[in-house]
Parts: C-alpha cells; structure tokens; sequence
C-alpha cells in the first residue's frame, strides 16, 4: 500500500464528542497538554539551573553560553522533528511515533532529576530532543488526520488543541518553577517527568476508543526491502557521526562554540533542502507544487516571529531574573513565573480567536495576511521593552508591568500566526509528505532559535536600547512586505483558504 485513504480514516472517527469536535481532539488535547507541562517546566528552569552557581544547585556556565545553549536545545528539538516526521510517514505511522516520543521525553527528564554535571545535562538532551521530535510533529499531524480537508471545523479545531498546548505550559512554570527554583532544580525536572508519564496514560488508554484508525498506518510506507537497506545505511550513518563527534572532541575541536555555530547552519540548511526536495519529488503533484511555493514566505514569517517569541525563555527570562523588579506590590515574584504569561494569555484570548475566526467565516483575512499581522505584533512586543530603558536607564529595575504588556503582545501575534500555520502546514502538505511537511512547519522554530543562539551574544543591559530596536523594527518591515504580497501568495494556494 502506497498511500492512505484519508477519507476512510476521518469517516472511521465519531465526528461530535468534544466542543463540538471529533472525540480524537481529546485525546490530543490532553497528551499534549501533559508533554508541553512536561517541556515548559523543565524549560522554565533550565536556563536558571545552567547559569546558577554549583552553591545553588546549578552547572555554573557563563551566562552567554547558556543562553545560547538553551536556544540551541530548543533548535535541536524541532529539528529532530524531521526525523519523527520520517519514522511516522516511512514506517511505523503517527500513533506509535507519539507513543515511543513520550517515553523517550519522560526518560530525559528523568535524567535531569538526577544530580550530575553538564555530561548528564547532554545525555537528558539527546534523549528530549529526539523523543520530541517523534511527538511533536506527529500528534498534530494526527489532529489534522481527524477532519476532512473541506470541515471548516478544522482552524477551531486547532485553536481548541492549541489552547491545551497552553494549558500544560501555564501550569508548569509554577508548578515545575516553583520547586525547581525554592527547593531543588533536580526535583523540578522530575515533576516534569511524572507530567510526561500521565501523558502517556491518556494516550494509552484513549486512543483506541476515540481515535480509530487515525496515526496507525504511514502515510507513504517503505517496502521490506527498502527497509532493509534504510535501515543499514542509518546504522553506518550513526557509526560514522558517533566516530566523527568522539575524534573532533578529543582534538579540541568540537568545543561548544563551534557546537552552536554548526547547528546554526544546520537550522537554515536543513529546511532548504526539505522544500527542494519535496518540490522536486515525483509523487508532489503541479498543484502541491504550488502550494508549496505559497508556503515559502509564510515559512520566512514564522522563523521571524519565532525568533522573538523564543527569547521568552533565554532574553527574557534572564531580563525576569536580573532586570526586574521581583518585589513587587507586596508580592516576592518567582523569575520563572513569567513563562506563565504567554501561556495564561493564550488560554484567555484562544477561544476569542476561534470564535472569530468562526464568525468572520470567509470574510476572515486569508493565511498570508494573519502571518502579516503576527508579525506586526510581535515587533510590538520588543519595541515596547525599549520605553523602560530609554526612561529609566540600563542600571534600573524595571517595572514587571512591561514584561506582562511585551508577553501579551507577542501572544495576540501568535494567535495570528500559530495554530493558523499549523492548519495551513495540513492544509498545503503534499500528500505523500503529510507528517514530514508538519515537521517542516516546526523547523521554522528550529531556524529561529539556531539564529537566536547567534544573536543573543549581542545582548548585554548596555545594548539593549538596539537589541530589541533592530529585532523589533526588522519584524514589523517584513510583517508589512508580506501583507502586501498576500494576494500573489494566496494565488499560488490554489484554492486553500
């Protein structure tokens, strides 16, 4: 069997049974509410745990380095969504990716809960980053997987699913930060590795009922023989990559910093050669062709807004630690709540969105101009941060108010922007890259945040008046070119509204 009858596979799922919704969306909505807890707790403290002193519980790195480590994890995480956008649409199908991803999580985070040093904070990433590349990609691609491609349900659907995402991450950083920061970082990652358990319960225990055939078989399923030879190739491969790391560490020559420098090529090589490759394959027919030409921009798009909304962890959190005033109003705030903003405005405002875009119906703007207007948000959120320093100066705690007010602006962009560009990836897809070109949509971030790991070294208080000018005004000249070329990308949609 080449390829999948989708339709089959949408009729075999009940149609009503949550808001409105297939009965699926539940099952999704609360796995991946408990793997994004699991992933925000731990990120909530990470940075905070790489840079702290080894008398408070942490590694001790220079404050740099983290920050750019941290965005390189973040990278390396959507990365690896190739991989499990690969396995799923290859060989064994969405369902198990999401299944063996959740375990491979829950077992980093389990080795972040042990006290060790920055060996063990690499084998916790190795082992994150690839079981996040298995879930991630996959459990939306089985969203889009349980409409049919004309149910106008589908921008809810996703809006309602995205509302989940943020459910977990709103309650991590005070869940997860809370102990991690007053009590012990270890006993942090290990909350985080029992949320990730649960998500797995759920998913085990629900996925027969309301999901049916959904994410059980791969959309373009490799022959034995292929599999054979696949799967050769990849152990030579491994072999290769294992013997290359372990000489170019012993020489010297692999050091962190040229770590970081190789995934940043890595972050712009890897999605060029995926639209090519797509592009020129001969089962993408002329009209997913140009479909994929209409997602190019809209791709450019997302690695800019990420590239901002990504500095809530890194930037932002370390501008939450050491910038801000934490006694505020009474009220001793704990840094690492502040990654509950972005969330908790999600929440809020999700289903405004969904109603709207509801409402609006065709009226609605199209794909292209809601990419447009993210991005003129999110300039926004990084402009706003300059009216502190410009007023109070670089030596100044600054008000907490202005962090809330750049979060919120960030987030009305990424309700534009985000699950809309998760229903375009399922909407423009070439069929027979379904799961890959969903992974393709989460190497936006990982673009995004190989570039910050560049970037973030130009940050010092001193600089910030230009750091977040540069970056902000950048945002809001492509957000207004891409409005003006909607119409022309929304030509080569072919029909994708």
């Amino acid at each position: 069997m080449a390829t999948i009858n989708k339709q089959k596979i949408v009729d075999s799922v009940p149609q009503k049974g949550f808001f409105g919704n297939p009965k699926g969306l539940f099952t999704l909505f609360f796995t991946e509410f408990w793997e994004r807890f699991s992933y925000y707790g731990m990120k909530a403290i990470l940075v905070y745990y790489m840079y702290y002193e080894v008398s408070k519980g942490g590694l001790g790195l220079d404050e740099t380095t983290a920050l750019a480590l941290v965005s390189i994890y973040g990278s390396l995480v959507y990365m690896s969504g190739i991989i499990g956008g690969w396995l799923a649409d290859r060989i064994f199908g969405t369902s198990k990716a999401v299944f063996y991803g959740g375990i491979l999580i829950m077992l980093g985070h389990i080795v972040l809960a042990v006290p060790g040093s920055l060996s063990m904070f690499f084998v916790s990433m190795v082992l994150i980053v690839l079981g996040t590349g298995l879930l991630k990609p996959n459990v939306s691609s089985i969203v889009g997987e349980i409409y049919a491609e004309n149910d106008e349900r589908r921008d809810s659907g996703f809006s309602i699913f995205y509302m989940g995402i943020n459910m977990g991450a709103f309650l991590s950083p005070f869940v997860v930060g809370t102990v991690g920061m007053d009590y012990s970082f270890h006993l942090g990652f290990g909350l985080a590795a029992i949320g990730m358990l649960i998500g797995l319960i759920v998913f085990v225990t629900t996925k027969k009922k309301n999901l049916g055939l959904a994410g059980t078989l791969p959309a373009n399923p490799l022959s034995q023989n292929e599999k054979k030879k696949v799967f050769t190739k990849l152990g030579i491969a491994a072999l290769i990559i294992a013997a290359i790391i372990g000489i170019t560490a012993s020489a010297g020559i692999l050091t962190i910093e040229t770590f970081i420098n190789l995934v940043g090529i890595l972050g712009i090589v890897i999605p060029t050669l995926y639209f090519i490759f797509m592009y020129r394959s001969p089962k993408t027919t002329s009209v997913e062709r140009s479909r994929l030409i209409a997602y190019i921009p809209l791709f450019i798009a997302a690695v800019m807004f990420w590239a901002i909304q990504e500095q809530g962890a890194t930037i932002l959190a370390s501008y939450a630690d050491k910038r801000t005033q934490l006694n505020f109003a009474g009220l001793e705030i704990n840094p690492a709540w502040f990654q509950s903003l972005n969330p908790l405005f999600i929440i809020t405002l999700a289903p405004v969105f969904a109603w709207l875009w509801i409402k609006l119906g065709k009226r609605q703007p199209t794909i292209p101009q809601k990419f447009s207007i993210g991005l003129l948000f999110a300039g926004l959120s990084f402009l706003v941060i300059l009216l502190p320093v410009y007023f109070g100066g670089s030596d100044a705690l600054v008000n907490p108010l202005w962090l809330v007010l750049s979060y919120f602006l960030v987030v009305l962009g990424e309700l534009c922007l985000s699950p809309v560009g998760l229903s375009a990836t399922t909407k423009l897809a070439p069929a027979a890259f379904s799961a890959q070109t969903m992974s393709l949509w989460f190497l936006a971030s990982a673009a995004a945040q190989a570039l910050n790991a560049q970037i973030v070294r130009f940050y010092t208080p001193q600089t910030e008046m230009a750091y977040f000018g540069v970056i902000g005004v950048a945002s809001i000249v492509l957000g207004l070119a891409l409005m003006a070329l909607s119409p022309k990308i929304q030509g080569y949609m072919k029909g994708i509204r």
